[in-house]
């Protein structure tokens, strides 16, 4: 049985039809609601679970995690519930790195694994990230914002909007600049990863070695777009996710 202080991570939409669950990690600064209409454009035996990491969404009064390590353990100690059917994980930018450490202690401490990781818009984790800027002053961490291209310049706009958000930004940032790669056998579990063809962010150089990280099938597939593609090119990406995991439409 879920509990609450289990479920609060969770948006499962319940389908007793789905064979496979498909768990989804936002960007940083995203939440759950970037996943809200999946389900609407996926097979009904899929089940789409967005996780809601604490400060956003319904969790916002929560204060955020700003490193990695203790984030991890705190998504397997609420997944696990959810783990009595096979399951396969999308993380886009930051929530790429997060389902990665997570699928590595998943199987240390479980012996289960994704049947699918699908990482998108984030390079393989043995790059070292770049200049930090979780740190900045206000005025240049929000134009480190601006360039991005991630937060709408109306929000970027409205000062007392952004006093409520930058907190939670600067938590995902340190998520990121703070994390320590360490080297481990590769994963069993197929990798696909997807990118932008207009993202300045992330080279395909840098998406394609994730091929390291397992010993299973790999694919990297480059969809129109910025870094950002999760959107505007959704449809390409969902039609991609159901050949991969083979599921019937």
């Amino acid at each position: 049985m879920v509990t609450t202080s289990t479920s609060n991570w969770i948006y499962p939409n319940p389908n007793l039809q789905a064979s496979l669950r498909l768990f989804c990690f936002p960007y940083a600064g995203g939440g759950a609601l970037n996943f809200r209409t999946w389900s609407n454009s996926l097979p009904p035996t899929l089940e789409v679970c967005p996780v809601e990491l604490p400060g956003r969404g319904r969790r916002f009064t929560e204060t955020p995690f700003n490193r990695l390590e203790p984030l991890v353990k705190a998504i397997a100690r609420a997944l696990v519930p959810y783990l009595d059917k096979p399951f396969a994980f999308f993380g886009h930018s930051m929530g790429g790195l997060v389902s990665f450490e997570l699928t590595r202690l998943l199987y240390k401490q479980h012996g289960i694994s994704p049947v699918h990781l699908f990482i998108s818009g984030r390079r393989a984790p043995q790059y070292v990230c770049d200049a930090p800027i979780h740190a900045l002053p206000e005025q240049e961490f929000l134009a480190e914002l601006r360039h991005l291209n991630g937060t709408p310049e109306a929000v970027l706009q409205n000062v007392e909007l952004m006093k409520l958000l930058i907190p939670t930004l600067r938590a995902d940032f340190a998520i990121l600049e703070t994390y320590a790669y360490t080297s481990e056998p590769p994963l069993e579990c197929p990798i696909a990863v997807f990118g932008g063809l207009q993202d300045k962010e992330v080279t395909r150089e840098q998406l394609a070695a994730w091929q390291q990280q397992t010993s299973a099938s790999f694919s990297l597939q480059m969809l129109p777009g910025d870094h950002f593609f999760i959107h505007s090119a959704q449809a390409l990406l969902l039609q991609s996710l159901v050949q991969k995991l083979n599921l019937q439409q």
